[in-house]
């Protein structure tokens, strides 16, 4: 299943906020953008949210994006 996620790092909190589409999402992640942080903090969040383990998930596009997409294995 495809995961479109709006990133928003350097939050306060971490939290996942599911829009009205079920495939878009929008994180918040502690981890400043930087050296993929952000990107493996929201990997993390989306894991705990859709109950999968962190390895089914995979990140396909938008690294240096706030727009990104992931693939996530078993949903």
């Amino acid at each position: 299943m495809k995961i479109y996620v709006t990133a928003k790092p350097g939050a306060k909190e971490n939290k996942v906020e599911p829009l009205l589409d079920p495939h878009h999402v929008k994180v918040w992640v502690k981890e400043p953008p930087t050296e993929g942080k952000a990107n493996l903090a929201i990997m993390r969040e989306l894991a705990a949210h859709f109950h999968v383990k962190k390895s089914a998930i995979e990140q396909t596009h938008g690294f240096k994006s706030k727009q990104k997409i992931f693939t996530i294995e078993g949903l």
